[in-house]
C-alpha cells in the first residue's frame, strides 16, 4: 500500500513539472511572436498536442498571463506578467512613472515606459494623451524586437558591446515593407544613439507612426526608456519641442537615481 501511495505521488510530481515545462514553452513562443500566434501555430512551435496548448492557454487567460487580441482572435502575452517581468525594477518604476504622466501632459502626447527582456523591448508602463483624437498607442504587455523601434534601440544602447551582440539576432528581421535593416547599420546607429542619448524610430515598425526615447539607468545598472511615439506628420512638425522636453525629463530623473 506505501508503495503505491509512492508511485503515486511521483507521478503527481512528474505530471506536475510537464504541465510546467510545456507552460513555459507556451509563454516563451508568445514572448517570441509580438503579432501573437493561433492555437494551431503555437501547437507547432512548441510541439505540442492542439488540445494541450488550448487547455494552458484558456487557464494562462484567467489569471492574466495570457490575453486575445480582440481583432485578429490570436494569442499574446497578458498585462499579468508585468508584475513578474518588472519586479526586479519595481523601485526605478515607481521613479519614473510620475514623471511619465507629467510629461504626456506637457506634450499632449502618449509616453511609454520600457524595459529590455532578452532581445526584446517590453512595455510596462503608459500615459496616454487625453485630448488627441489619432494617437501612437502600443499595448502595455506587449513585446516588439529591440532594435525595430526607438525604446529598445535606447535601452541597447546602454549595453556593453559583447552583451548587445549577444542579444541581437544573427539576422534581423524586416520591420516594414519586406526592409530588413542590417546588422552593420543597426551597430553603427546605436553608437550614435550612444553618444547623443537620443534613439529614433521613423516609421521603421509601422508606415505613419515615429517615435523618439531616451534611457534612464538606475545605481544598480538597470534601465529603462521613455518614449513618445505620435503620428509621423505630427512628428516632423513637432520634433524638436518633443526631443527638449524629453531630454529635461530625462536629466531630471537621472539626477533622482543618481541621488543629485
Amino acid at each position: 500500500m506505501a508503495e503505491g501511495v509512492q508511485d503515486d505521488a511521483g507521478k503527481q510530481a512528474s505530471d506536475g513539472v510537464q504541465v510546467i515545462a510545456r507552460t513555459a514553452a507556451i509563454l516563451s513562443a508568445l514572448a517570441d511572436a509580438p503579432g501573437g500566434l493561433t492555437f494551431s501555430q503555437l501547437a507547432a512551435r512548441t510541439d505540442l498536442p492542439k488540445t494541450t496548448v488550448h487547455r494552458i492557454c484558456r487557464a494562462l487567460e484567467r489569471v492574466g498571463y495570457v490575453a486575445v487580441d480582440p481583432g485578429s482572435g490570436r494569442r499574446e502575452l497578458g498585462p499579468g506578467l508585468l508584475r513578474l517581468a518588472a519586479s526586479a525594477r519595481r523601485d526605478l518604476r515607481s521613479i519614473v512613472e510620475p514623471h511619465l504622466e507629467t510629461l504626456s501632459r506637457q506634450l499632449n502626447e502618449t509616453v511609454d515606459l520600457a524595459v529590455l527582456d532578452g532581445g526584446q523591448v517590453l512595455y510596462i508602463a503608459q500615459h496616454q494623451a487625453l485630448q488627441r483624437e489619432l494617437m501612437a498607442i502600443a499595448r502595455v504587455g506587449v513585446h516588439f524586437p529591440a532594435y525595430s523601434l526607438a525604446s529598445g534601440k535606447a535601452l541597447l544602447a546602454q549595453l556593453p558591446a559583447d552583451e548587445l551582440r549577444r542579444r541581437l539576432p544573427p539576422r534581423l528581421e524586416p520591420t516594414l515593407e519586406g526592409k530588413a535593416p542590417s546588422r552593420e547599420a543597426l551597430l553603427r546607429e546605436l553608437t550614435d544613439v550612444h553618444a547623443s542619448g537620443l534613439a529614433y524610430d521613423r516609421e521603421e515598425i509601422r508606415e505613419g507612426i515615429c517615435a523618439v526615447a531616451v534611457a534612464v539607468v538606475d545605481v544598480d545598472g538597470s534601465a529603462a526608456s521613455i518614449s513618445v511615439p505620435m503620428p509621423a506628420a505630427r512628428f516632423y512638425e513637432d520634433q524638436d519641442r518633443v526631443v527638449a522636453a524629453l531630454l529635461a525629463v530625462r536629466d531630471q530623473i537621472q539626477r533622482t537615481l543618481d541621488g543629485v
